[in-house]
């Protein structure tokens, strides 16, 4: 027997998951001020109720790659940004 969450209950989770990686990112203050403010402002589209959850993850995803390219950021953030955007980029609606 195979138990059918829903796509909008696992889009729900991975957004979830993605917004708790870049909860650690904004409260490390070994993280540069300006990635922090990025993984901030991405934490604010994924918990908007404005879009559906496909395109929040869209954008944030967006200012996720934007800030990944950063030279002065830490291995361990840039490797947790990397592992959110790849979680995001499952979300479908």
């Amino acid at each position: 027997m195979r138990i059918d969450f829903g796509s909008d209950y696992m889009s729900s989770q991975k957004l979830a998951q993605a917004i708790t990686i870049l909860q650690r990112i904004v409260e490390d203050t070994g993280v540069p001020r300006n990635i922090r403010r990025a993984a901030s402002e991405a934490i604010k589209i994924l918990q908007s109720t404005t879009y559906s959850n496909a395109v929040r993850a869209s954008n944030a995803i967006s200012i996720l790659e934007e800030c990944s390219q950063d030279p002065n950021m830490p291995l361990f953030a840039r490797t947790a940004i990397w592992q959110a955007i790849s979680i995001l980029e499952q979300v479908t609606d």
